[in-house]
């Protein structure tokens, strides 16, 4: 069978990988155009074009696949299938019916919950006890189409979103692998039902803003779901320090956000309800050290952390 593949980030690759270990061919890499990045803003492209590339297989780069001439060109690879993950582009309803067998997707969610841009970082938010990645045929709403297949994988209380990222992409490239050959025997899937849908909105930066006056353990899921990006963060002595890891620690005995234990255990902060310990923190312009480190250089005892709304 001839199978195009459309994916752009490093959640994508080990689904690509899955593909080219099977028997099918992979007849092109569909992925977005190369972004500037780095200092120097150079062009770069993603890891999913560099994947392609090594493996010698023919890369397209459209901007839409809204135009007659972007649908002719993918209709010129006569596609049986096609597999999108995190591409990053809508695919038009003439894209969506063109290939023999359809269009499938691995979605980092257990669907019908979390559809749309962020499952990953709303599912921590929520306090999700688990995650997965669905595979589903693709139709023209936001993750809506007739699930093939579910892998459920449990949420931790340490686990940030990047752990989970790479724990479900690996995930998403087995589910792939396994279920290919019943996905293009024709497999129908079952229909979500709607009534249990939840919406993961794209993440914005403001989201990260820790403001201590509300419980420990709803602050860690703000500072798990947002490791790597936007990354958690308040004021320490009107500087903005990124907090990167913590845990909760029971217990209250201090003003919401004032520094009540500082050592080599980490840097405790009293919240609304028990405390945070902090564990591994960023100064503007310093590397990530730990909380340790950051006790012994800046003696945050007694310091009160303040919303960065607040400035």
């Amino acid at each position: 069978m001839r199978i195009i593949f459309a994916g752009t980030p490093e959640f994508a690759v080990p689904s690509l990988r899955a593909l080219l270990r099977g028997t099918h061919q992979v007849v092109a890499v569909y992925t977005q155009p190369d972004r500037p990045a780095g200092r120097g803003r150079k062009l770069r492209a993603g890891p999913v074009k560099e994947g392609a590339l090594e493996q010698k297989i023919p890369v397209e780069q459209p901007l839409s696949l809204k135009t007659p001439e972007a649908q002719a060109a993918l209709a010129a690879y006569a596609p049986d299938l096609m597999v999108v993950v995190a591409y990053g582009l809508i695919l038009p309803q003439a894209v969506l019916d063109l290939p023999v067998h359809g269009c499938v997707n691995v979605h980092a969610s257990l669907l019908p919950r979390w559809r749309g841009a962020a499952p990953i970082q709303r599912a921590i938010l929520a306090g999700d006890l688990e995650t997965g990645v669905t595979l589903m045929r693709m139709e023209a709403g936001l993750d809506t189409g007739p699930m093939l297949a579910k892998t459920r994988c449990p949420i931790g209380p340490a686990d940030s979103a990047a752990d989970l990222h790479d724990r479900l992409a690996e995930i998403g490239g087995e589910l792939l692998g396994a279920e290919l050959d019943s996905i293009l025997a024709g497999a129908a899937g079952e229909p979500q039902d709607d009534a249990l849908a939840t919406y993961a909105s794209k993440l914005e930066k403001s989201e990260a803003d820790l403001d201590w006056l509300r419980p420990a353990r709803e602050l860690l899921r703000q500072i798990n779901a947002f490791n790597p990006w936007p990354v958690a963060q308040t004021l320490f002595k009107e500087q903005t320090l990124r907090i990167w890891r913590a845990e909760v620690m029971p217990g209250q005995d201090g003003e919401p956000g004032t520094v009540v234990r500082a050592g080599r255990d980490g840097v405790d902060v009293a919240c609304g309800q028990d405390c945070l310990r902090l564990l591994e923190v960023q100064l503007p312009g310093g590397r990530r050290i730990s909380a340790a480190d950051f006790s012994n250089s800046q003696s945050p005892l007694g310091v009160r952390l303040v919303s960065c709304a607040a400035d």
